[in-house]
């Protein structure tokens, strides 16, 4: 089966933000990523809106081209616009005002009720929730038992690792894809994933979509969203399973 790829274009707002424009474009962005061969668009509404707002939600699932997956905290006035706009996906990360970027997956375990009360909400208005944890045993245990259809696998630990620490990493990934999937969950992965790592993760067996972001914006200043949006395709198609 193929690999699915949902881009995510949070940095062309990041973009924007900087100088208080209206371009970049989100929006204008994921209709490149479409004519490229992606799958979806993901977009991430923080609670301090450094870069994605209120309005891109609603315009990129009005008017987007592709299936949205909302990333965003479980706070309540997020839970709100969610269950308003009503995206095909949404995950649940964790959110700290001060982080450059999502840092580790969520603690399922020590928010088991406060999770089953979103999951069960969004699951009710026909949402699909994945919940962006660190690939362990217990963690992926506390997702399925709290309802969660999808996780998405936190990748970031092995793509910032030292070459030496990376197998390793590796390892924990793939061990823990096997764990969810035997569970029934389906698995996605993410976060910090580019060109020069993405043919280990190529080896995560049972992974179903990636979603990248920042290396892919960051390449699309030189080559332009299509040709970057192509390039990571173009790699992944390599994806057979992953290992046994």
């Amino acid at each position: 089966m193929k690999l699915l790829l949902g881009v995510n274009v949070d940095h062309v707002a990041t973009l924007r933000q900087a100088r208080g424009t209206d371009y970049p474009s989100p929006l204008e962005a994921a209709g490149a990523c479409k004519k490229a061969g992606a799958d979806g668009i993901t977009i991430h509404l923080r609670e301090d809106r450094r870069h994605i707002v209120d309005a891109d939600v609603y315009a990129m699932k009005e008017q987007g081209p592709l299936p949205l997956n909302l990333e965003m905290a479980n706070a309540p006035d997020i839970v709100a616009i969610a269950l308003k706009v009503k995206p095909e996906e949404v995950c649940l990360v964790p959110e700290k005002r001060q982080e450059l970027t999502t840092e580790g997956g969520l603690d399922v375990i020590g928010q088991r009720a406060a999770l089953a009360d979103t999951i069960a909400a969004m699951t009710d208005a026909g949402i699909v929730v994945s919940l962006f944890v660190d690939p362990h045993p217990d963690q992926l245990q506390a997702a399925a038992d709290v309802g969660a259809p999808v996780v998405e696998l936190h990748t970031g630990t092995y793509c910032d690792a030292a070459a030496d620490a990376q197998e390793q990493d590796l390892e924990t990934l793939r061990r823990g894809a096997r764990f969810a999937h035997n569970l029934g969950l389906r698995v996605n992965a993410g976060h910090g994933i580019n060109m020069h790592n993405i043919d280990g993760i190529l080896t995560i067996p049972h992974l179903y979509a990636l979603n990248i972001g920042h290396s892919i914006v960051a390449r699309a200043v030189m080559l332009g969203m299509e040709q970057a949006v192509r390039e990571m395709i173009e790699a992944m198609a390599a994806y057979k399973g992953g290992a046994p």
